[in-house]
């Protein structure tokens, strides 16, 4: 069932390109944004320096410590939704198809070539060069809290992505198109490193506003007004962009517009994190356990374990939900001439996957085939996967009929092509499965889940003890240095 034509020419992933770009930039940038800080900026030939006495090298760790952290939980984004479904229906019922109006609207060739570099270079520019930004600018904690802001932000969003999957809207909304993954040039990165299905929440609206949230909060903290502060016009360039991705990730048809709320739901709980923990990790408060004793160990194990049992009950009440209405659960609609794509992650040695898909349907046949990631590029143009290039090599799923593929080549990632003839009328409901040769995917979710929960308990702890002790929510000076005989937080 493999599309047996040759591999084509590696091409230089998009990712390298702009990293490269990003590379070349910062300087430039930094410079730019620096114009009016000139006497507080970090000279270049001190910038090993800075980073071996300001200890930034945690920082490069933390990078390469997400690379991890997010590769483990790609991992288990597929194979663990077989027992945790998904809740597109939901999405889609609440909002209906608002997203296909916006694209439909504006949907235009070089809209679509901006917006997709877009998507990519500014998500990538503002992870890496606000860091270098803020360091070359003498900022020691907001460089703290950005780089954290990546870390953590993504840590957080792992329980939502795992046990509350969402489709992308150009699988679910008839006539949407996956303006993302178009371009020949893209398809096979985006595919490799941005699922079809962890859309909710964005992290693209998450990170930037995180940022955002950090900038506010520092100003409110230290009584600095936006107009005043040195770094108003980077903190502009965050907002403006934060703004224009709300409206890309709608175009492109990957999101829908619940992802952006609760994007900026994500954001303020790890920027709440993070404003009030940096300073118990380096500051003039005194050590990072300072005050630290066993009354308070125990007062937020019980408080932050309460919320932390709390949402794991409400992640096993929703895999219960979904295990009694998975096989009647839509998992893509077509509509006539639609060409869609699902994807199907490399497997290690000895692993294999078995790709199941029901065609729900009454009347019309779909077809389906299954490529090989890297030969996709091949079978595209500007407009996306060309239909007639692979359909000698599909197989029709017949009204009602269930047809399994069964992948056994390690190190591949495989796309299933899923076609609905022109000739079609109305929309037609398919159920996909991918069964994965992978063990204990739940528990492993769940260890991967914690640290997000702790965290959002950790932050409703810490706002009710401000609240509780009549401080300001802003406040993230360490419990312990409140009163002479207060203890740590």
């Amino acid at each position: 069932m493999m599309k047996g034509i040759a591999r084509p020419m590696a091409m230089v992933s998009p990712y390298w390109v702009m990293m490269g770009m990003i590379l070349v930039l910062t300087p430039v940038i930094c410079w730019v944004f620096s114009l009016n800080q000139r006497s507080t900026c970090v000279p270049m030939n001190q910038i090993f320096y800075e980073i071996g006495d300001k200890r930034y090298y945690f920082h490069i760790f933390g990078y390469l410590l997400i690379f991890i952290w997010k590769k483990v939980t790609d991992g288990l984004n597929e194979p663990i939704k077989t027992t945790t479904g998904h809740y597109t229906d939901w999405v889609h019922g609440f909002e209906g198809e608002l997203v296909f109006i916006i694209q439909d609207t504006f949907q235009n060739a070089m809209m679509t070539d901006i917006l997709n570099f877009h998507y990519l270079f500014i998500y990538l520019f503002l992870i890496y060069v606000t860091t270098i930004y803020y360091m070359y600018t003498g900022e020691r904690d907001l460089t703290d809290k950005v780089t954290l802001n990546y870390l953590l932000i993504y840590i957080l969003a792992v329980p939502y992505y795992l046990f509350f999957n969402v489709e992308v809207t150009s699988s679910y909304i008839p006539g949407m198109e996956a303006l993302l993954y178009q371009d020949p040039w893209y398809t096979v990165f985006y595919a490799s490193h941005d699922p079809l299905d962890n859309c909710v929440p964005s992290l693209h609206i998450a990170i930037p506003f995180g940022m955002l949230a950090l900038n506010w909060l520092h100003m409110k903290e230290n009584g600095i007004e936006l107009k005043d502060w040195k770094h108003r016009r980077y903190h502009q360039f965050i907002y403006w962009n934060t703004i224009l991705f709300a409206f890309t990730i709608l175009y492109l048809g990957i999101h829908w517009i619940i992802d952006i709320p609760l994007g900026v739901l994500i954001g303020g709980v790890g920027a709440l994190f993070i404003h009030h923990i940096q300073p118990r990790l380096r500051n003039g408060f005194g050590a990072t356990f300072k005050g630290f004793t066993r009354m308070k160990a125990g007062r937020h194990a019980v408080v932050e374990g309460i919320v932390v049992l709390l949402m794991v009950g409400a992640m096993s009440a929703s895999m219960t939900y979904q295990a009694e209405t998975m096989d009647d659960r839509v998992s893509m609609r077509l509509g006539p001439g639609d060409t869609n794509i699902d994807i199907i992650q490399e497997m290690k040695y000895g692993e294999d996957a078995t790709f199941i898909i029901t065609n729900l349907d009454d009347t019309y046949s779909i077809e389906v085939v299954i490529v090989e990631l890297d030969e996709i590029a091949l079978m595209m143009d500007d407009d996306g996967i060309i239909w007639s290039e692979i359909e000698d090599d599909s197989v029709s799923i017949t009204p009602g009929e269930t047809h399994s593929f069964l992948i056994d080549q390690h190190n591949y990632w495989f796309l299933a092509v899923v076609h609905l003839d022109e000739s079609a009328e109305g929309v037609v409901e398919t159920h996909i499965s991918v069964d994965y040769n992978v063990d204990d995917r739940v528990t492993r979710s769940l260890v991967m889940s914690l640290p997000s929960l702790w965290m959002t308990g950790w932050v409703l702890h810490r706002l009710g003890r401000l609240k509780w002790e009549g401080r300001s929510w802003i406040d993230s000076t360490p419990s312990h240095a409140w009163n002479p005989i207060g203890e740590s937080e």
